[in-house]
């Protein structure tokens, strides 16, 4: 049985696919890498559904093998450390310090205002198609679906050749957001499972996540970065960047703080202090090229995963009128937590002509939402925001993801 497979059998399959895959699409297909591979293991899932219900058995056996994996754990206790370092690494910190206070509020309070507006509009949206759910479910859909994914984004803004400003503030956010995103998340489920929480213990769990996240980046990415200044050896270098990415995520979720804020602020500090005062020019040369093949290698099985967990979904036609429905509401919710930052910030700073509408379009969501709901504890509406929250991203991807680069040129020629 597929169900009894050991880890190193599951990783040799999503391999193997992902391999795969990767050649059809550049070899034929020619999409963007990460759209390309959710698209084709996306069709290749709707297949072996079809083959299921002309009563062929692969499509259970297929099912059973994704559903004994752990998207939750895989990505937010596995994968997304690595990803958020690799694509930390290479931005400009003098660049992100620009433009801080605006990444900040899109990163905190463009989040909470996207989650309550998407929590509100859900309510009243599954109430009228007959799919009526507790506000704090809504609430907790809002929340894991409000903040844009850094891993789509990183992955798909690499061509988008937006203006360099407007690429560090959509970077910047989606590195911080989902930090933000999941606080509120646990919180909420925190009042789900408690049935009640003080506005004290939300304060005090946001400090504890946010900066506690912060501060242990910052002083586990200084102390390796004194480690890298003592020593001219490649080998040891990236080993000691391995080391600080998978401890400093361990114990960030340890002490119940941001292991992702912990990792993109220790990978800010490396790729910045640590690139241009401890490593050599060799060294820098080996250390780009080995996070770089991370990043290629975990982005193409994490978009082969997303492609492939709609076999784990629960299909009702009420269920997916309801996500279909749930796309323009999420792109409301964006567009209005966005343009009140920017109204407010041109006041300050330039930005340019369509600045809303990239923001708004560019803000992709991806596995870190559909992790987030599939942890979810089980309840009467858990399904139903499963599938919600994958049909949103599925939407992000394969529709804004393949539109984006289109909106920038062309606001780039207005």
């Amino acid at each position: 049985m597929l169900l009894s497979m050991s880890l190193i059998e599951t990783i040799t399959i999503l391999v193997c696919l992902s391999a795969v895959f990767s050649y059809v699409n550049h070899r034929y297909i020619k999409l963007p890498v990460t759209i390309g591979l959710m698209a084709i293991a996306l069709v290749m899932s709707l297949v072996l559904l079809l083959l299921g219900k002309l009563g062929y058995g692969i499509q259970a056996e297929a099912e059973s093998f994704i559903r004994s994996i752990d998207f939750d754990e895989t990505l937010l206790h596995g994968m997304l450390s690595f990803l958020l370092f690799a694509g930390a690494l290479h931005i400009n910190l003098d660049d992100l310090l620009e433009q801080k206070w605006f990444i900040g509020t899109l990163a905190c309070l463009g989040v909470m205002v996207s989650a309550s507006i998407v929590g509100a509009l859900t309510y009243l949206l599954l109430g009228w198609i007959g799919l009526p759910i507790p506000f704090i479910g809504c609430l907790l859909f809002g929340a894991l679906i409000s903040p844009t994914d850094p891993i789509a984004v990183l992955g798909i803004l690499k061509n988008a050749k937006a203006p360099k400003q407007l690429e560090i503030k959509i970077t910047g956010e989606s590195l911080f957001n989902d930090g933000v995103g999941v606080a509120v998340f646990l919180v909420l489920l925190a009042v789900v499972e408690t049935g009640t929480i003080t506005p004290g213990s939300i304060v005090l769990l946001f400090i504890q996540e946010a900066l506690g996240g912060a501060a242990i980046g910052l002083a586990l990415g200084y102390l390796t970065y004194l480690m890298l200044r003592s020593i001219n050896q490649h080998h040891v270098e990236i080993l000691l960047t391995l080391a600080l990415v998978m401890g400093g995520y361990a114990l960030a979720d340890a002490v119940h703080a941001s292991g992702p804020i912990a990792v993109v602020v220790s990978g800010l500090l490396i790729g910045n202090q640590g690139r241009h005062l401890a490593m050599s020019e060799t060294t820098r040369e080996y250390l780009d090229t080995f996070w770089e093949l991370i990043d290629e290698l975990l982005n193409a099985v994490l978009f082969v995963l997303i492609g492939l967990e709609v076999l784990a979904l629960t299909f009702k036609t009420a269920y997916l009128e309801a996500g279909l429905l749930a796309i323009p509401l999420v792109l409301f919710a964006r567009f209005v937590s966005v343009s009140l930052p920017v109204q407010v910030f041109r006041l300050f700073q330039e930005f340019t002509e369509r600045a809303t509408m990239i923001l708004t379009w560019g803000g992709l969501r991806g596995g870190i939402s559909v992790a987030m709901a599939l942890s979810l504890p089980p309840s009467s509406y858990r399904d139903v925001l499963i599938t919600m929250t994958y049909i949103v991203v599925v939407f992000s991807i394969l529709v804004q993801g393949l539109t984006i680069e289109r909106l920038v040129r062309a606001s780039s020629r207005a």
